[in-house]
């Protein structure tokens, strides 16, 4: 029984000060969720609702393909983190116990699944798995934001994938991507599917499934011909420099007082910030000082640097950059440096540049890549809009968030947790492993980020809370009342999730509040529909107004509801 007279759901007309996003508000203002500390969300009935919805879809699509549920627990030894080299990754929470052992707060169960599959497997025999769980994470975000968009704690659904080799991992993996591709069709979202970086993660290779909205915290490289990729490692064929200057035989200097950004130079030098180098002091883990280089329209891709260097890199202090790279901050320049230089591939044959003389007040025109320095090439720069993808297309950047992420990471985790099997020949291996994640909550509110209007929510019918809102216009004893309470006993005979608003209000407050929640039909009676013999119907999408007769209402409002997107 769902009667809003007895129901959890604490409603308000006005916007929260503090909501960022549009989900951050609505979820508010509809009363799916409440805050309890920064990052800590409490999931209220109605909230909870669309959450489970979600977490169902993604568990029969899961089943389909033939993943086992299990739950591992939250509460972990660190020795596993250890193992596996993540023990100092700073999001992590680390505790001990009265014993003083030491233990971690999961934020993922790859050390712990591949534990239990290093006891369990012995043989070819035993391979393939495919294993997965719901469960609490906790991460120790720095910068909670956006509602339950990046928070402290979330429930997620891992699942893990162990087979003999690669081949395996890639048969695996591709089940596990029908998978999703359903369980996405399934929740009436816009969505796709995005190469993207390993992260913390590890391993070989990667996809997130992302969700295009205004509030995304991602940003997507995409083209009309099919091409799409995280922009932390997209890649592009770069647009070219109009008024690129003329080549000349070799470097010449140029006076350039008191202009140490690309703008003052292009200005003061009259040509494009194309035709600059851009050069990155940066100090690289275990590497020391290296110069980077892009052109001067473009931005350096943080990701895609760690990447290619194999380690994290910062950008170094001014300090530094006068004691480790011998020149002064704002002159700084390939040509002579006493580091190693990366340069960008979008500046491979290109002349006539203009990068820092690495002496004060001054800078080189004519510069060529190649010629006048040799420096290690590399992808390291951010794809832009109107970039070319490989097939020529143009690129456009869109904000997205991220639903979901799915990981190759071979043998990252089974070799230093010691998951190995023996062949046929009694030969021993490494299990390879994949690793696919859904965040539940993510989903709901990428819902609410794409279905929403100024009156509130218009949900997807698929992670709705309810099906259908019935809404009363009676008063205890009155007939609209008493047609009221049999057509909710019906319209859940029909199978319907229903929310009956039965409580004492105006129309108006009852309207209100239905449309703020936004189930995708609203069914109303009132004396006037009752006098013509029928029940107003109401389509969430759009607000599109219907009759439906009195007659059969449940079986009609049914078949309408089961037509809804």
């Amino acid at each position: 029984m769902t009667r809003l007279s007895r129901y959890f759901l604490p409603t308000t007309r006005e916007d929260p000060a503090d909501a960022e996003a549009a989900s951050h508000r609505l979820i508010l203002r509809a009363g799916l969720a409440r805050q309890v500390g920064a990052g800590l969300w409490t999931w209220l009935p109605a909230g909870w609702r669309a959450h489970r919805k979600v977490e169902q879809i993604i568990r029969e699509e899961l089943d389909t393909v033939g993943c086992a549920e299990l739950l591992m627990p939250v509460l972990l030894p660190a020795e596993l983190w250890k193992q596996s080299g993540r023990y100092e990754i700073d999001e992590l929470f680390k505790l001990r116990d009265r014993r003083d052992a030491e233990l971690v707060l999961a934020m993922t169960h790859e050390e712990v699944i591949t534990q239990h599959v290093s006891r369990e497997v012995r043989s070819y025999r035993d391979l393939p798995k495919l294993l997965y769980h719901f469960q609490i994470k906790e991460r120790d975000e720095p910068r909670p934001r956006a509602g339950v968009l990046r928070t402290r704690e979330f429930i997620m659904k891992d699942a893990y994938s162990f087979d003999r080799d690669f081949e395996g991992l890639d048969q695996s993996y591709t089940l596990l991507i029908q998978a999703y591709d359903a369980i996405f069709d399934r929740t009436g979202l816009e969505w796709y599917r995005v190469e993207s970086d390993v992260g913390m993660m590890g391993g070989v290779g990667a996809h997130e499934y992302m969700a295009p909205c205004a509030a995304g915290e991602n940003d997507v490289a995409l083209s009309d011909a099919g091409y799409a990729a995280n922009v932390e490692i997209a890649s592009a064929t770069p647009q070219p420099v109009d008024g690129l200057p003329e080549a000349l035989a070799g470097p010449e200097p140029a006076e350039t007082p008191g202009t140490t950004t690309i703008e003052t130079v292009s200005q003061l030098l009259g040509v494009p910030e194309g035709a600059l180098i851009k050069a990155l002091p940066q100090v690289v883990e275990g590497r020391g000082p290296v110069l980077v280089l892009v052109r001067g329209d473009h931005t350096l891709n943080e990701i895609k640097l760690q990447n290619a260097l194999g380690a994290a890199a910062r950008p170094a202090e001014a300090k530094e950059v006068r004691e480790l790279f011998g020149t002064e901050p704002g002159y700084i320049g390939p040509i002579g440096a006493q580091v190693p230089v990366v340069a960008d591939e979008a500046l491979r044959g290109m002349h006539g540049l203009v990068t820092g003389a690495n002496e004060l007040d001054t800078h080189l025109v004519g510069v060529e890549p190649g010629r006048d320095f040799d420096p290690e090439w590399a992808d390291v720069r951010r794809v832009e809009a109107g970039d070319l993808d490989p097939s020529g297309a143009a690129i456009r950047i869109e904000p997205a968030i991220e639903i979901g992420n799915i990981f190759k990471l071979g043998t990252r985790y089974s070799e230093p947790l010691g998951a190995r099997y023996l062949d046929e020949q009694g030969a021993e291996h490494p299990i390879v492993m994949g690793s696919y994640g859904i965040g539940p909550a993510r989903v709901v509110a990428a819902a609410i980020e794409q279905f929403h209007d100024e009156q509130g929510i218009a949900w997807p019918r698929a992670v709705a809370p309810f099906d259908v809102e019935l809404v009363t216009l009676g008063k205890p004893g009155e007939e609209a009342r008493d047609v009221a309470d049999k057509l909710y006993d019906e319209l859940r005979a029909e199978g319907l999730d229903v929310l009956y608003d039965d409580r004492e209000g105006s129309a108006g407050e009852k309207f209100a509040d239905a449309e703020l929640l936004g189930c995708p039909l609203r069914l109303t009676i009132g004396k006037r529909g009752l006098e013509a013999g029928e029940v107003d119907a109401q389509i969430r999408r759009g607000q599109e107004q219907r009759s439906l007769p009195l007659e059969g209402a449940a079986a009609a409002a049914a078949e309408l509801w089961a037509s809804l997107p």
